[in-house]
């Protein structure tokens, strides 16, 4: 393909580079004179390992070459891939400037006897509704009416890290390409023919989200990892070993364990383990600010569940709860996020009945039976066996613990926690 590439930082000239590496034609687009004139001299205005090399073999075959302006190049392309920055902006959002410029400059560029449409791929990080919201009412309004004909527009974030840049392109973790209905793009697949990687299509928004996310729990790891040396430090502990047992552990701590988004942890060990690092961290001066949001933030989210399953359910309407303990093939209520959310749902005028395959009030002892009264005073009148479970007909019937689906339930409507669509 020929593909005309608009931004020539990190992210624009790698692409540039590995995309003239696999035989396509590419044309860089960069508004900076001093770049583009460094680019045509042979030279490589930043610093990422292979890259220059990668950049001179381009030049030398006549697949690479360099610009300040697209001009009339765009009706030879097949794909255009904007690169271009979205620096942050006061108040912490997206400068989306840039990027409104250039899908200006594409869309007007477009000509009216295009055999095919042109591929517009965005590779910039941008807040999720972009290309719905910004990018195409842009190309709407440029091309008056040729838009389904003329244009295909892509998000397809990168996952690049700088330093390995060439190795992250050619060997990367998943290739994520965001689509207006979320399927196959045949000028994509041509883009990534020959790459080993998971691909996932999704509709816009889902991939514009995907950077986001990857960044932030990239931060976290970092920020977590740090808390925990520092208070290791304090405690004259080695960090490193700690570290090293961590990251050992591939079936829980580096595994999609515990990543699913869904309901708010609870039990008998981590609320009372983050607790106790917590105070421990404080008493030795650690400051660990993340540990310490942890609860909080799991607190916020029992009160979101409480509104997730209760939208468009008046006060008043019938609920069976499928699941009280804090995990499936359990008794244990202690902390059990579901006990909370039962006592919400009773604080809030709703009438609860709970279905539970593993628990028996009356075999409750110790501090489980303690915590299970303390919460739920009348925790027995809430019982149903299964037989009465799957005979009433109930306004709402909520699934906590991956139970549901096993049962027979008659429901107006049925909502999970357990994991969140």
């Amino acid at each position: 393909m020929q593909i005309a590439i608009f931004g020539l930082g990190y992210v624009g000239l790698t692409a540039a580079a590995c995309l003239a590496k696999t035989g396509h034609k590419v044309i860089g687009i960069e508004v900076s004179e001093a770049k583009v004139a460094e680019l045509k001299a042979g030279g490589c205005p930043i610093s990422e390992p292979g890259l220059h090399e990668l950049l001179r073999e381009g030049i030398a075959n006549e697949r690479f070459d360099v610009m300040q302006s697209a001009g009339g190049i765009i009706n030879e392309c097949d794909m255009a891939i904007v690169c271009v920055g979205t620096p942050s902006g006061p108040d912490g959002s997206h400068n989306m400037t840039y990027i409104s410029e250039v899908s200006r400059q594409i869309a007007a560029a477009i000509s009216t006897n295009r055999p095919h449409p042109l591929t517009v791929v965005y590779r910039s990080t941008i807040r999720p509704g972009t290309i719905e919201g910004l990018v195409t009412p842009i190309f709407k309004a440029e091309l008056n009416g040729r838009f389904s004909d003329a244009v295909e527009l892509v998000y397809n974030p990168e996952f690049l890290r700088e330093a390995t840049a060439i190795a992250d392109y050619f060997m990367p973790p998943k290739i994520v390409i965001g689509t207006a209905n979320g399927e196959p793009s045949r000028n994509m697949d041509l883009l990534y023919e020959g790459i080993d990687a998971p691909i996932f299509y999704t509709p816009y928004r889902e991939s514009e989200f995907t950077k986001f996310v990857d960044n932030t729990w990239h931060a976290v790891k970092v920020a977590f990892a740090n808390e925990i040396g520092r208070t290791s430090v304090k405690l004259g502990i080695s960090a490193r070993k700690v570290h090293e047992i961590f990251v050992s552990d591939t079936k829980l701590n580096i595994s999609p364990y515990y990543m699913r988004p869904g309901g708010a942890f609870g039990g008998s060990c981590l609320p009372k383990d983050v607790r106790a690092l917590q105070y421990i961290a404080a008493d030795v001066g650690a400051h660990t600010v993340l540990v310490d949001s942890l609860l909080r933030s799991n607190d916020s989210h029992k009160h979101f569940l409480l509104e997730h399953v209760t939208q468009g359910i008046a006060p008043g309407a019938r609920v069976l709860m499928a699941g009280l303990s804090f995990k499936a093939n359990s008794d244990d209520l202690r902390e059990s996020a579901n006990v909370d959310l039962a006592r919400k749902l009773l604080e809030a005028g709703y009438r609860l009945s709970v279905y539970d395959p593993s628990l028996v009030p009356s075999k409750l002892i110790g501090a489980n039976l303690g915590y299970a009264y303390t919460q739920l005073p009348a925790l027995n009148q809430l019982f149903v066996t299964r037989d009465v479970a799957e005979e009433e007909t109930w306004d709402l019937a909520v699934d906590s613990i991956g139970i549901l689906d096993t049962l027979n339930i008659k429901a107006d409507r049925k909502v999970s926690t357990n994991a969140l669509p």
